[in-house]
């Protein structure tokens, strides 16, 4: 398929965007001790950059097998965090929980990078430019890519009537004090999936549970400024799924 190449460059800025969200939202967590997802900021960050790379070749990074691997180890990670949930609140962790689209996006990248056509050749996924557009590989089982995009697709919806709700916060990050023995619910991007608070050597009198489940020191946690708690927020993390879960399903579409 032939798409304009000024369509996929600002796709791939968007994801650039994405990647760069999410590795501030590491370094600030880091430096300030704030609640922090880690491995999904990581996850984030990867496929932002690659996914850049995919729309443009200017932007292309590590070589295919590279990409793999990566995914591969990402759809492991989440695939086991999900099947805790899924252990713990059933098919309430697959409809609602935290984890799951983030397995979907592992498995999607994975899918995309496994199953280019041989005869695109390893240039498929960045492109062959053209004076009207760029032609886009073409992926083996079209059946399943379209399974995926209509996965994706469904969980940026219910991510946008999340944040259409209000149930995620972009102006600050939620913070509510619980006892050390009391497990907090992850609440970064639902409330189905609970998560153990990690316990702390310090005083528990002194520790809050932030938005995804993990206990903060108290003061770290009020002595972000407004800056750090919307770029910490639940609001952020999901905001970037649901960029990288359009760009995800429109690059299946495209290239099935």
């Amino acid at each position: 398929m032939i798409i304009p190449d000024w369509i996929l460059d600002i796709f791939a800025a968007l994801m650039l965007v994405v990647a760069a969200v999410s590795a501030a939202r590491l370094v600030t967590a880091w430096r300030r001790r704030g609640p922090v997802t880690a491995d999904v900021d990581v996850a984030h960050l990867l496929t932002g950059i690659a996914m850049a790379g995919s729309l443009t070749a200017a932007l292309a990074t590590l070589p295919r097998t590279a990409w793999e691997g990566l995914f591969g180890l990402t759809t492991a990670w989440f695939a086991r965090r999900v099947w805790r949930d899924a252990r713990a609140s059933g098919v309430r962790a697959l409809a609602g929980g935290h984890c799951a689209p983030h397995l979907v996006h592992g498995g999607a990248m994975l899918y995309m990078f496994l199953a280019l056509a041989a005869s695109a050749g390893s240039s498929a996924m960045r492109g062959v430019g053209g004076t009207a557009g760029v032609s886009m590989g073409t992926l083996e089982y079209p059946a399943l890519a379209f399974a995926f995009a209509l996965i994706l697709a469904g969980y940026s919806v219910w991510d946008l009537d999340q944040l259409s709700g209000k149930r995620y916060s972009l102006a600050s990050v939620a913070l509510q004090l619980v006892p050390a023995s009391v497990p907090a619910i992850a609440a970064v991007e639902s409330s189905a999936a609970p998560a153990p608070v990690r316990p702390s050597a310090g005083d528990p009198s002194r520790m809050e549970a932030s938005s995804a489940g993990e206990a903060v020191p108290r003061e770290s946690a009020e002595s972000l400024p407004a800056l750090s708690a919307v770029l910490l927020s639940p609001g952020t993390t999901v905001g970037c799924r649901i960029a990288m879960g359009v760009t995800m399903a429109f690059m299946l579409v495209i290239m099935i």
